[in-house]
């Protein structure tokens, strides 16, 4: 059976069983302790899978043509990805590589429109889904576990404590935030400092939510959304963040991108950029995420970073490696939305479920078990910018701990911050 020595060709971890439309046992693999059996239901569907890349085994499980009698997708995914990373080292992956790199270099060209459809198609989703598994500030990105064992609400906390800190934002400055989501991140910033925030965003759902949230806090004065890609700004900022929107950017407009941060700050300007990126060398991600998930979507590698970075002569004064913080983060959001299956399956389908499941284990897995993390750059325009030593960031965070939960706004006294760091 083609499909079988197909699979023993590719699986080189845990131990992997096949039971075919005819219930006819194949076993594939026997390399450790993590053991799973699955069942394909029809004769059609092992046929397609004979030439199949992973998203035809994907498309596969959501169609629900692909079950599991031992373990479950979990584990499969746990198999699976381990297995791919011992084929990506091969002389074989590194031929794919190189052949997918070239095919997808059209498909990231990103001009304004075709970023907001790609926008649209994952973000203007319901609402409401994004409530069965979120946060109830609704921070799609990785979360912050100082200690390990947080749950979901206070490591979000966390980690806009942990951005905030490295911004070093002073009274009456003005920051943006680039791809502000559903607002989270610039109310937390106009809230806790003595500032004001823009926040633009390319999604009508969250433009939307972000300006109701806004007016119900009473925070007009400090903080609005607009609805405009980023490119179309032009006036300079002492502050910029983005959180989670880089990887939308493309493969090759990181020049542009970096370059346009660069013309919105000031001379003595900050921005942080908070992204997935790829530990590995450059790569597209897989096509089942592009086709279902996040189309156009790319993860850079640290040296593609670095070099627009380089061409546009800024500093890089601080770069944190989030390793494990983000399977943390896809490991909460998978039990809220099991805990809430029924709900997103009235709201969709059970198709949709087995999508939305292979999309949270599935990245998951990448980022505990691949060459997949999140890095927070720190970048200035300037050498002497920021303190010479991370203190600052330290005394911050220590002072927001006080009250960045209560309701009413206060502000950092960054004064205290800048006198610790230089005494």
């Amino acid at each position: 059976m083609l499909l079988v020595s197909n699979m023993r060709r590719v699986f080189r971890f845990g131990t992997l069983t096949l039971i075919d439309s005819k219930g006819t046992r194949h076993e594939i693999c026997d390399f450790g302790d993590t053991r799973v059996i699955i069942r394909l239901t029809d004769e059609k569907i092992a046929r397609r899978l004979m030439f199949a890349s992973s998203i035809g085994w994907c498309e596969a499980y959501m169609e629900g043509r692909l079950v599991f009698d031992q373990g479950g997708l979990a584990d499969f995914l746990h198999i699976w990805g381990l297995s791919e990373n011992i084929l990506q080292q091969s002389w074989v992956g590194d031929l794919f590589r190189r052949f997918y790199s070239v095919l997808a270099a059209v498909q990231h060209y990103n001009p304004m429109e075709k970023a907001r459809r790609n926008v649209a198609h994952h973000y203007d989703l319901s609402a409401e889904l994004y409530d069965q598994f979120l946060d109830s500030d609704r921070q799609y990105s990785c979360a912050y576990f100082a200690e390990g064992d947080e749950d979901i609400e206070k490591a979000q906390l966390l980690k806009k404590r942990h951005i905030a800190a490295k911004l070093d934002i002073r009274p009456g400055m003005t920051v943006l935030d680039i791809g502000s989501g559903w607002g989270g991140m610039g109310i937390y910033l106009a809230r806790n400092f003595d500032c004001k925030v823009i926040g633009v965003t390319l999604s009508e759902e969250q433009h939307s939510l972000s300006n109701r949230r806004v007016k119900d806090l009473g925070l007009q004065d400090r903080i609005h959304f607009e609805l405009r890609d980023y490119r179309t700004l032009t006036e300079p900022v002492d502050r910029i963040v983005s959180v989670g929107m880089l990887e939308h950017v493309g493969q090759f407009q990181y020049r542009e991108y970096f370059g346009k941060v660069k013309s919105l700050l000031k001379p003595e300007g900050v921005a942080l950029i908070h992204t997935i990126a790829r530990m590995g060398r450059p790569q597209p991600i897989g096509a089942w995420i592009r086709k279902y998930i996040f189309p156009g979507a790319y993860l850079p590698a640290p040296s593609q970073l670095t070099s627009a970075l380089e061409y546009n002569y800024l500093w890089l004064t601080d770069m944190e490696n989030l390793r494990i913080h983000y399977a943390k983060t896809l490991n909460c959001w998978h039990q809220r939305f099991q805990a809430n299956r029924d709900k997103v399956k009235d709201l969709y389908d059970e198709r949709f479920c087995r999508m939305w499941e292979l999309y949270l284990l599935g990245c998951e897995m990448v980022f505990r078990d691949q060459y997949i993390s999140v890095l927070q750059m720190q970048i200035t325009r300037q050498i002497d910018t920021l303190p010479i030593t991370r203190g600052y960031m330290a005394e911050c965070e220590k002072q927001l701990a006080e009250f960045d939960g209560e309701t009413q706004p206060k502000a950092v006294k960054v004064e205290k911050v800048r006198k610790l760091e230089s005494a």
